[in-house]
């Protein structure tokens, strides 16, 4: 049976990045990272996942910090949250599409054999 069609607009790519999640009525921020990530979404880990239908306020490190508004959509007790970003200024999805570009192209090159090796 073949897999199920791939439904996400954006593909994920696997990296961890640092991000800042503030929730409101929350005094502290919540920080942790991304185990994967999109041009509209990512997946961070978290023991204590937020229940789906959250908004968060994200800080994404990149190479610059990019502020981005998003609801989680999946919760996965003890695993952690997949958050569809819902807002974001234009120039941050710029930075994003560089940043992701840049990440897969390394990860592409790291998956080539270099010469002599098998």
């Amino acid at each position: 049976m073949p897999p199920p069609p791939e439904r996400r607009a954006h593909p994920r790519i696997k990296i961890k990045v640092p991000v800042e999640l503030h929730i409101e009525g929350k005094e502290s921020p919540f920080r942790c990272a991304t185990s994967d990530l999109s041009l509209d979404g990512c997946y961070i880990e978290s023991m204590l996942p937020f229940p789906v239908g959250t908004e968060v306020e994200l800080k994404l490190e990149i190479t610059t910090t990019l502020l981005i508004v998003g609801k989680v959509v999946t919760c996965d007790p003890q695993v952690g949250n997949g958050i569809h970003f819902t807002r974001m200024l234009p120039e941050d999805v710029e930075e994003l599409q560089a940043f992701l570009s840049a990440a897969e192209k390394k990860a592409a090159e790291g998956k080539q054999d270099t010469p002599g090796e098998k």
